[in-house]
């Protein structure tokens, strides 16, 4: 009986230790921190999860699933890289739910809210004034993330994060195309005095715009990387 809870005990643990390496992955992919095609040695991850091959091999195939990874024969596992289709679809569910969110937030801003959000813009200023693009594009991350906060909506939140936004930015980085990074200053700032301004109609509004330019940057950012291979 002793050996029958034991060994149920192990297989519990088994699946414990790989259920958690598959959601430390996910997390790294959908973060960015794993980037598109980059490969995935099993011996190298259970070093750094300080496990074994065989739950590595198991998570694997819990997120190859859910369409994370690519698992080829005699080659191994890669992180799946994101059409371009995929990233306009993304893009055009993000646009929607982003101006949800707006409008949300600008009902709920309070003045401390206010402060964080005028800070980020601050913040995002120095960063193109000094060219350092991908500072601000981690800036813009974060002030969408504070936006999700004030508006409240969890099911929206949930959304989004699912939505691999990150990947597709740090594929593509939109922020390079010539010219954006100066039209998205402007239009988060418009954003944020819509939202700081609690007026829900001019918060969607300026969404609405930043969304669709974003789609049309990410469009030739697109263009560009088919034209480079």
């Amino acid at each position: 009986m002793a050996s029958n809870r034991m060994t149920a005990t192990s297989r519990k643990a088994a699946v414990s230790s790989s259920d958690n390496v598959a959601s430390q992955l996910r997390e790294a992919i959908m973060k960015g921190d794993l980037s598109p095609n980059e490969r995935l040695i099993e011996v190298d991850l259970a070093e750094m999860f300080g496990t074994n091959r065989a739950n590595v091999r198991t998570a694997l195939a819990k997120i190859e699933q859910e369409g994370l990874v690519v698992r080829e024969l005699n080659r191994g596992a890669r992180v799946r890289s994101v059409s371009g289709a995929e990233a306009l679809e993304i893009a055009e569910i993000r646009s929607l739910v982003e101006v949800m969110v707006a409008k949300h937030a600008a009902a709920k801003c309070t003045p401390d809210d206010k402060a964080i959000l005028q800070d980020i813009g601050a913040r995002m200023k120095q960063a193109f004034a000094t060219e350092d693009f991908l500072k601000m594009s981690g800036l813009n991350e974060q002030l969408h993330q504070e936006i999700q906060r004030i508006a409240g909506h969890g099911t929206a939140t949930g959304i989004l994060q699912g939505l691999k936004s990150k990947v597709v930015r740090k594929q593509y980085r939109a922020i390079f195309v010539p010219g954006r990074a100066e039209r998205s200053l402007a239009e988060h700032s418009r954003v944020i005095a819509a939202i700081s301004a609690n007026d829900p109609e001019a918060a969607g509004a300026a969404m609405t715009e930043h969304m669709e330019n974003v789609a049309q940057a990410l469009k030739t950012s697109i263009s560009f990387s088919l034209g480079s291979r």
